[in-house]
């Protein structure tokens, strides 16, 4: 059956610029919607306590659990896809205060102190009677958001017509173990030609990125509090002995870890 999905789902505040108010703070349960691109003179910083978004910018996807939140510099343009229910939150802040943050989107494992500053702001007023302790709170905020790293979680993406079709194929059968040349044939190219353009594309070979997509689903997966036995099957890995190394070597700490790492989502 298929989703109906919410196509008109807008917040005003990124538009809204005033160095009066440097940061605000929105929450909301989201079901089933999608942001058609767009970009707003606000920087934003959007997290999620349940559910997972699916974030196009560029060239790239990101999927966001509540493990994770997502940087987007101002005037950058992103479409946002919520799956299920979404409680969103999310913080914009005014571009006369973005000059220490970030210029490029990225996924970040957001800390349980990062969190806990979102879900204040996000309890003030939006108006300018922002008091000293308030403006003390959102000055923290900017300070722990200019030492957020970016993850090697995303994915990315061509408008290349025969690298698009088997970027579909792979994304349709995340547990395939189909090699290169299967994706080739499928393509009617060769496997040579076919690596190169992963190289030219997406900067990384087809075995890194098959690696990276099933890395992206297992942390979307554990953010739906999967069991890693489950994830581990579902990806088809024959036992979880081989997704746990894979992880860890990757992402420099086993599935539990990164679990417990990341484990308080809701305000205190």
């Amino acid at each position: 059956m298929n989703k109906e999905y919410q196509t008109h789902l807008v917040v005003d505040y990124g538009y809204h610029v005033d160095p009066f108010l440097p940061v605000v703070g929105y929450t909301k349960l989201v079901t089933n919607a999608i942001c058609s691109s767009h970009s707003h003179p606000r920087a934003q910083l959007i997290y999620a306590t349940s559910g997972v978004m699916n974030i196009v910018v560029k060239s790239q996807i990101w999927v966001v659990n509540p493990l994770q939140g997502l940087w987007i510099p101002e005037e950058l343009d992103h479409q946002v896809s919520f799956q299920q229910n979404v409680n969103l939150y999310s913080v914009f802040i005014d571009p006369s205060f973005t000059k220490n943050l970030p210029t490029s989107s990225f996924s970040f494992d957001i800390s349980t102190f990062l969190k806990q500053l979102v879900f204040k702001i996000v309890s003030f007023k939006h108006d300018k009677d922002v008091n000293p302790s308030q403006r003390k709170i959102m000055d923290v905020f900017l300070d722990e958001l200019a030492l957020i790293e970016p993850s090697s979680t995303f994915l990315p993406t061509s408008n290349h017509v025969q690298l698009k079709n088997v970027i579909s194929l792979l994304l349709n059968d995340i547990s395939t173990k189909y090699t290169i040349d299967y994706y080739a044939e499928q393509s009617c190219m060769s496997s040579r030609t076919l690596s190169r353009l992963f190289i030219k594309e997406l900067g990384m070979n087809f075995s890194d990125w098959r690696i990276r997509l099933k890395l992206l689903e297992a942390i979307k997966r554990l953010g739906e509090k999967k069991s890693i036995k489950e994830i581990a099957f579902d990806l088809g890995y024959e036992n979880t002995s081989a997704f746990i190394f894979m992880f860890k070597k990757n992402l420099g700490k086993t599935p539990s870890n990164y679990i417990l790492e990341n484990k308080i989502n809701e305000p205190i």
